[in-house]
């Protein structure tokens, strides 16, 4: 049994060419990942998409169908390819319309006339309820289990904070760590199976590491019964050490 099932799953869906081109490096789905998980809700899916409307329209339809919750970042600008509300719009067949209280938000920072682009950012689906922006420019939205949020990491990271109220969570994921130094994957793997297979609620994992002081891995559990947990560690350093492994030290919880 793999540690996100029984619990409350969610999707990220990311919208830009720039992150596809490699011209943008994605930070948004590690920030949102470790914000819903301290709300007990685990991140099961992530998906990186072009502005290509059909595109983003049937991933989100497919993604929002399966899991309890779905988080889209980007395409939410003044720009002609700031498409994500008009797509969002579409995969819930509603019209977009312009939310009054952002246009009174833009007459209060602007003044005078808005022009068209910024008015494109004003657009929310029928239906649909805002996100609070509390670092710069228009908020964002919800509508249903879908919340769109901004692509730029600082204003999304801000925008997080009117969502976590809204998410009806599980039991918080506990994950422990301890680091094996001077031993790589090939000895490390039986005992590490050994311990998994006799825990199929919990999620074992090996992510080794090279730098200048040596190698090893960071050896993670990763479960919901805190009680479990902790006693897997116990047996997966005894099984570390059966097999001749002894520079295994800690590591603070995550």
């Amino acid at each position: 049994m793999a540690v996100g099932e029984g619990g409350v799953q969610a999707a990220v869906l990311i919208i830009g060419d720039e992150i596809l081109s490699g011209r943008t490096q994605d930070t948004n789905l590690r920030d949102i990942a470790k914000y819903f998980g301290a709300h007990g809700v685990d991140i099961a899916e992530a998906r990186v998409v072009g502005d290509i409307k059909e595109e983003i329209v049937s991933t989100l339809n497919h993604l929002r169908e399966r899991y309890a919750y779905v988080v889209t970042t980007g395409g939410i600008g003044p720009t002609h390819d700031d498409i994500t509300a008009d797509c969002v719009a579409e995969a819930f067949g509603v019209k977009l319309y312009e939310h009054p209280e952002i246009i009174g938000m833009m007459q209060t920072r602007w003044g005078g006339e808005i022009t068209p682009a910024r008015r494109r950012m004003a657009r929310v689906p029928e239906g649909g309820t805002l996100v609070k922006n509390p670092v710069n420019g228009p908020p964002g939205f919800q509508i249903g289990n879908v919340f769109t949020l901004a692509g730029v990491p600082q204003i999304m990271r801000g925008m997080l904070e009117d969502v976590g109220h809204r998410l009806v969570g599980g039991t918080v994921v506990i994950s422990k760590t301890i680091r094996v130094d001077g031993s790589g994957e090939g000895v490390i793997a039986a005992p590490l199976e050994a311990v998994a297979n006799a825990h199929p609620a919990l999620s074992l994992g090996s992510y080794p590491f090279f730098g200048p002081d040596g190698y090893g891995s960071s050896l993670v559990v990763r479960g919901r019964d805190q009680d479990e947990v902790d006693a897997t560690l116990v047996e997966l350093e005894a099984a570390l050490r059966a097999v001749g492994i002894e520079k295994i030290s800690p590591v603070e919880t995550s």
